[in-house]
């Protein structure tokens, strides 16, 4: 790991904090999936089916053709008063028949089941890198609960109607085909029934489906707004205990829970819906054959034979075929359930795997910056136009602002504000409407960003601290940060005292086992280490903090700037006084020149 691997993990970072501390925005975006979840269903059935697992899958079907008709040819030669071994070869034959069939039969399914298992795998895949690509300005950004539920639940429903839906439905289109033309060389009337009552199976299959998908689909939906709206209650649960609300959000859970059962009803009933369509359409072709040989055998029934009467060996065989003619559309009827909620899940990574909204230059994150920086960043910003997707008003309409290398700036302001929206554009976390930010004279854009980043130091209010020791939150990977780098961040930040007592103990995801301050301080220490970053971007460091713990956290941060430019932004006026320049921001955008 070099430079790039280091630019690479201080990005990741970055994002992650700002990711964090907008997650709820994500919130709004639960109710809109499913539209978008049905304009992808087309690409979801464009994926490619795995052509040897059909076609193991198929000749398992078909070799039934030749292993009834030997079945059939020795018990019209036992019937006939033959000795028993002259079927013996026959009987041979239909073993080794039966045989073939199973291994042909385990072998199709089991690949199958593998490259539904690789395709999921890499959707998976392909959603979780678009998340992570995804700006925390992004208002159409996936809850973390929806995102979760997708990924972890939703998209297991892929791998049923990969593996066995699909190879099936091709299995139900070509075997009958093949049964039929078996069939009708020996009697054109059980050739004629059994085309007759085919066709009626997958028209009321196709009705219900209808019925079936739309009920999947707003069952996943109802899922995923479920599992989002329990993780941002298990989030703010010390809130809901400080204001007596824990009765009012269990009684909504309830009320989702009973909602998601319902929904999950409706979607066994119309599988079993289809279910008894099926074997009631099938039942009644095959009876319908059955009783036309038994009255022919009889001799009740003189015709339907091409001129012929049927031996016992065909009208077994035709008995034999008829059950095996609708094997396939009854499998097909088993997992018509898979299809609507596979597709229904398909659909829904490849909803979330949607590239919209993503930060600028994440095509180009491998990109190294080709000349190093020794000198404070220069920011400029001119004209910027800016409003988050599907709003009408602007959060910045013509904004100016001219950081000088070095200088320290305090973007002052209540909350809303757009404090942090501006920051997040300076990082280019996010896409802007109109006019330009300049680093060092570099335009911040797609093919720029990504390098332009790598002079950037991002603290945010809620730093991400991932599962992990204290040195290895602080050196993210890094082999440039060996341990004496570690300890003199520690000593900078003030946590030498907690590394030694906690050692080689592991941090809970988020920084479980630290207070507030310490993890601020977490953040300090790896800002610290970071000997490329010129540009230090901090967002409401000391919020939430005592005073003695803020005002210390501010002297540090004062410190760690020396040499570099420091853009912060803050609520908090005594903070605020303690930088170069102060720009007071208010929650109306205007157009002059914070200059």
């Amino acid at each position: 790991m070099g430079p790039a691997a280091d630019a690479s993990s201080r990005t990741l970072h970055a994002e992650a904090d700002l990711a964090a501390e907008q997650d709820a925005l994500g919130e709004n975006a639960e109710t809109t999936r499913p539209k978008s979840a049905m304009r992808d269903t087309a690409k979801a059935r464009k994926l490619p089916i795995d052509r040897k697992a059909a076609i193991l899958q198929m000749s398992a079907a078909l070799l039934w053709l030749p292993q009834a008709g030997l079945l059939a040819i020795a018990v019209g030669q036992i019937v006939a008063g033959n000795a028993l071994r002259s079927i013996f070869w026959l009987s041979i034959a239909v073993v080794a028949i039966g045989i073939l069939r199973a291994l042909f039969d385990a072998a199709g399914t089991r690949r199958a089941f593998i490259a539904a298992r690789h395709v999921v795998s890499e959707r998976r895949e392909q959603a979780i890198a678009a998340l992570s690509l995804r700006s925390p300005l992004d208002i159409g950004r996936p809850a973390s609960g929806l995102a979760a539920s997708v990924l972890a639940e939703q998209a297991e429903a892929v791998l049923p109607y990969l593996a066995r839906f699909r190879p099936i439905r091709l299995k139900a289109t070509l075997v009958p085909v093949a049964i039929l033309l078996c069939v009708l060389p020996i009697s054109w009337v059980a050739a004629f029934v059994l085309l007759i009552s085919a066709p009626l199976i997958p028209l009321f299959m196709a009705l219900i489906g209808w019925r079936a998908k739309a009920a999947s689909e707003k069952q996943l939906v109802e899922m995923g707004s479920m599992n989002a709206f329990l993780l941002d209650r298990l989030r703010g649960l010390a809130t809901l205990r400080s204001f007596e609300a824990v009765e009012m959000t269990a009684q909504r859970l309830r009320a989702n829970a009973e909602s998601l059962r319902v929904r999950t009803m409706a979607v066994l009933r119309i599988a079993f819906l289809s279910s008894a369509v099926l074997e009631l359409f099938a039942a009644l072709g095959v009876a319908m054959v059955a009783v036309y040989v038994g009255f022919h055998l009889l001799g009740h029934l003189d015709f339907g034979a091409w001129g012929k009467r049927l031996s016992l060996a065909e009208g077994l065989f035709i008995l034999l075929l008829a059950p095996a003619f609708f094997e396939p559309l009854r499998e097909l009827a088993s997992v018509w359930h898979d299809r609507a909620a596979g597709e229904a899940a398909l659909a829904a990574l490849v909803d979330l795997a949607n590239a919209d909204g993503t930060i600028l230059g994440a095509e180009a994150a491998g990109r190294v910056l080709q000349r190093s920086r020794e000198k404070a960043t220069d920011v400029r910003i001119d004209e910027l136009s800016f409003r988050h997707a599907g709003s009408a008003s602007f959060v910045f309409e013509n904004t100016n602002l001219h950081v000088r290398p070095g200088e320290r700036v305090a973007l002052l302001g209540p909350s809303g504000s757009g404090k942090s929206t501006l920051l997040a554009l300076i990082a280019g976390l996010a896409s802007f409407e109109d006019g330009s930010i300049q680093i060092d004279g570099e335009p911040l854009g797609q093919t720029t960003a990504a390098a332009l980043r790598r002079q950037m130091i991002w603290i945010g209010q809620r730093p991400h601290i991932f599962a992990g020791s204290i040195s290895d939150n602080i050196s993210l990977g890094r082999q440039a940060v060996g341990s004496a780098a570690v300890d003199a961040a520690l000593q900078f930040a003030k946590l030498q005292h907690v590394a030694n007592a906690r050692g080689d103990a592991q941090i809970g995801e988020g920084g479980s086992g630290l207070s507030g301050g310490e993890i601020l301080r977490l953040a300090l220490a790896r800002a610290a280490v970071d000997p490329h970053g010129r540009l230090i971007i901090a967002d409401e460091p000391t919020a939430h903090l005592d005073f003695a713990t803020a005002n210390d956290i501010t002297e540090r941060l004062l410190r760690l700037s020396a040499g570099k430019t420091l853009i912060v932004a803050t609520h908090d006026p005594i903070l605020a006084s303690r930088f170069d320049r102060i720009i007071t921001m208010s929650q109306d955008v205007n157009s002059r020149e914070a200059a």
